[in-house]
Order: structure tokens, then sequence, then C-alpha cells
């Protein structure tokens, strides 16, 4: 029997070492990948350019950060972690691009919305963690500490991609062309997904302190018209930052614009609406009244015409 555990025991080390080893590669090829094609017109910094050192600091955090949380096993601050790389990616490309000329009224602009938007999110992803106790995505990955390096990883190959606008806005080593329509329509673009992403979050938050909405979906305010209306509007900032690259962008730079599509792709089709969506079917899909709101309620995007519940 010991001999029969033991040797279970080396085959899941084994699956956890191949599956991170995969990870690992694929996230260090894309970042590569990624890196090389926007890096042109950066600033160096001994003879490396300051993408390549935003794409070290992202992925670095994340892998500091996994050693105290896989010997605790707990993932209360992952989402904080997140944050705090957010904050000094944005840091750390702006002075990096100061180091060719001052930061410019765009690459204040879009730092700006960064940090509002990540202050506010990660500080409201930690209270809520803390409020439940657990995040249900870690529970089977925290067990072994070679697997939870896996969504640490990721989580820095999410913070490289998203900003990776601003990375390459901030670093530029060339005069920054003045502010014009594209910037403008790129921060209303933005407030309007802030908004709907700080709203959404609110009305849930509000909607789940309520004793007597234990056990029960939320279906009121934004959630009335999208079953996942922060996602849609997280999905709505970001594109609104990339629309500050239009009047900058030259060349490769252009790869950049990859970053609205991989949050859309992540959370359309990966991890999140269908992740959550399988956990609400399998709490309320037996439920008549869950499944009408799921009929009536678009994944993402209101109807124009709201259907009756």
């Amino acid at each position: 029997m010991m001999i029969l555990e033991k040797t279970t025991a080396m085959d899941s080390i084994r699956q956890d070492l191949r599956l991170t080893t995969i990870v690992v590669t694929i996230v260090s090829i894309i970042t590569y990948l990624m890196v090389s094609a926007v890096e042109n017109n950066s600033v160096m910094l001994k003879e490396y350019s300051a993408v390549l050192y935003c794409a070290v600091i992202c992925i670095g955090i994340q892998w500091v950060a996994w050693i105290p949380a896989s010997i605790g096993k707990t993932e209360r601050f992952y989402d904080l972690t997140g944050g705090l790389t957010y904050l000094t990616v944005v840091g750390f490309s702006l002075w990096a691009g100061s180091q060719s000329e001052p930061p410019s009224s765009r690459e204040l602009i879009v730092s700006l919305l960064v940090v509002i938007w990540s202050l506010r999110l990660s500080c409201f992803l930690y209270f809520r963690i803390h409020r439940t106790g657990k995040d249900g995505r870690f529970d089977h990955l925290k067990t072994s500490p070679i697997r939870f390096l896996v969504p640490w990883t990721l989580q820095g190959l999410w913070v490289f991609l998203t900003m990776i606008v601003v990375i390459v806005i901030n670093s530029q080593a060339d005069s920054a062309s003045a502010l014009g329509v594209w910037d403008g329509i790129g921060l209303s673009i933005w407030i309007l997904g802030f908004g709907i992403e700080a709203i959404a979050d609110h009305q849930k938050k509000v909607f789940n302190a309520e004793s007597k909405n234990q056990g029960k979906w939320i279906d009121s305010g934004l959630w009335s018209y999208s079953r996942h209306p922060n996602y849609l509007g997280e999905i709505l900032l970001w594109t609104g930052i990339a629309f500050f690259g239009v009047s900058c962008f030259t060349g490769l730079e252009r790869f950049a614009w990859i970053s609205p599509v991989f949050i859309y792709v992540l959370l359309t089709k990966i991890s999140g609406i269908p992740i959550l969506d399988k956990r609400s079917l399998e709490k309320w899909g037996d439920n008549p009244e869950y499944q009408k709101y799921r009929d009536n309620t678009p994944a993402l995007m209101p109807r124009l015409n709201k259907k009756s519940n």
C-alpha cells in the first residue's frame, strides 16, 4: 500500500511538472515574441529595451510572490500582487521613458488611468477574498507548489499583455505626438468601461451583502442587461487605452493592440465567462427562473431592446 501511495504521489508530481513546464514555456515564447515586435522604438537601458525590463518585472514579481503563497497555500494576496505589478510597471516605464525626454501628456494620462483602475479593482478583489476567505478557482491549484506556479505565471502574462499599449507609449524614445481626436475617443471609452465595471461590482457587492440574497444570483441593475457587465466594462476600458496608441504607434508597435483582443478572448472564451457560467449552471441549472434569466439576458453585450424576465 505504501509503495502504491508513493507511486501515485510521484505520478502527480510528474504531471504537475509537465503542466507547469508547458505553461512557463508558452508564456516565455509569447512574451519574447511580443517584446521583439514592439521594442524597436523603445528606450534602451544597458543594451536592453525598457519593454524587456517591463516584461521581466511583470513575471518576476509574480514568481517572487508565489514563494510565500505556495508555502502558506494561500491565494489571499494574488489579486493585490497583480495590482502592485501594474503600479510598478507604470512607474518604471515612465521613468525609463524620461531617460529620453520628460513624460508627455499622453504618457501621464494613460498612466493615471491604469493607476486609477488598478487601485480600485485590486482593493475590491482583495477585500472580497478576505470576506469570503478564499477563491474557489485556486482550491485544486494551491495544494501543489509546482501546480500553484501556473496561475502566478499566467497573471504575469496577463499584466504584460494588458499593459503593453501603456508600456510602449511610456517607453518610446522618439518625441511624442500631440494629443488628438483618437486620444479623446480613447478617454471616453475608458470612462464608459470603468464606470460600468465599478457600478457592476458595487451592485453585486450590495446584493451579496443582504442575507435574503444568500444562495441567489443577481439579476438586477446592470446585471439585468448583461450576465457579466463587469467583464464588459473591463474590455471597454482597455479598448479605450488602446486608442491612445493610434496617433503614436508605427510599424510593428501596432502589435500592442493585441491588448484588448487578448482580454476579450480570455474573458469570453477561456477563464472568465466559461468558468463562471459553468459554476452558475451547477448551482442553479435546474431552477426555471435562472434558466429564464439566462435565456433573456446576454452573456456580455446588452441588447438594445431588453427582453422581459
